[in-house]
């Protein structure tokens, strides 16, 4: 169930001492548009489950795993009848490891893992979603670390997987396909260390020694988005850590984060999260204010 929403912003509220939230979903209940920072993890169980992103409806059958990413804008439609897990753990304190922050790209806005489309890493991926199902429920001393170990595993199967998929599948010659990831992954960190300069597309390929149109065309088939979709992507997360820090303004953290104009900034937050800035920071201090009364 959604508990809090403001808008289509909703806030995530944790298990008691803890930073994880799963809901063993019997209910009839459909979820308007929404988004929320939390990365969420939906599996039905017993029946189906419908999932719409803008104007796409995406049909979950049972046993299907979604992972819809942190800002995507989503709506759920239930059957009358049925069961899903719904896990929403927070991996905030994990952004500053690049790989999370890749996999983040990898998937977005969101993956559907299936028996059929991962075969080699379906059968453990929901193995590991039900363990933390009844961990979460059984609330266990250490269940927390228990659960975030087996999120951990998950990240690491499904993020080695992706990143090979995306070179295989679309690139028959790919004899140094791992070489290429090494490459690839080390300018996808680079650009989330230096989001905030002035990065230009001829540059960063001549740091990654392949031409400019070659590397154009293997950033994407990795990332799965453009070069300058995957900088503004990055710098829009930097904006989203910088707008909640007391004493920052709208255009500070515009600047900061590289864009050139506060309209462009503006522009492009509210195309990837739904809201202005000025809407982000205020819901964060209203949500704060909240918590300490």
């Amino acid at each position: 169930m959604i508990e809090n929403l403001d808008g289509i912003f909703e806030t995530v509220n944790y298990k008691k001492r803890t930073t994880l939230k799963l809901y063993d979903n019997v209910e009839y209940e459909d979820y308007p548009m929404h988004w929320h920072p939390a990365i969420e993890i939906i599996m039905p169980t017993d029946n189906y489950y419908t999932l719409n992103f803008g104007n796409a409806d995406v049909l979950l059958e049972e046993g299907d795993i979604c992972f819809v990413c942190p800002g995507c804008i989503h709506a759920i439609v239930a059957p009358e009848t049925g069961r899903r897990i719904i896990f929403q753990p927070n991996t905030n304190f994990l952004r500053n490891m690049n790989d999370i922050e890749l996999l983040l790209t990898l998937m977005s806005p969101y993956t559907i893992v299936t028996p059929e489309k991962y075969p080699d890493i379906y059968d453990r991926l929901k193995e590991l979603l039900i363990s933390i199902r009844e961990e979460y429920l059984d609330g266990q001393p250490f269940s927390e670390v228990s659960i975030y170990s087996k999120v951990f595993e998950i990240f690491v199967l499904l993020g080695k997987k992706l990143s090979d998929k995306n070179l295989a599948d679309k690139d028959e010659n790919f004899a140094a396909k791992e070489e290429y990831a090494s490459v690839l992954l080390d300018i996808c960190n680079y650009i989330s260390e230096h989001c905030s300069e002035d990065l230009k597309l001829s540059e960063v390929a001549d740091m990654s020694g392949f031409s400019k149109f070659y590397f154009e065309r293997l950033f994407k088939q990795f990332t799965g988005t453009s070069f300058y979709k995957y900088v503004n992507q990055k710098r829009i997360a930097k904006a989203q850590e910088l707008l909640i820090e007391p004493g920052n303004s709208v255009t500070d953290v515009a600047l900061s984060c590289g864009f050139t104009s506060i309209s462009s900034f503006i522009r492009m937050f509210k195309l990837q999260k739904g809201c202005t800035p000025t809407d982000f920071k205020n819901m964060y201090w209203e949500i704060r204010r909240g918590e300490q009364k």
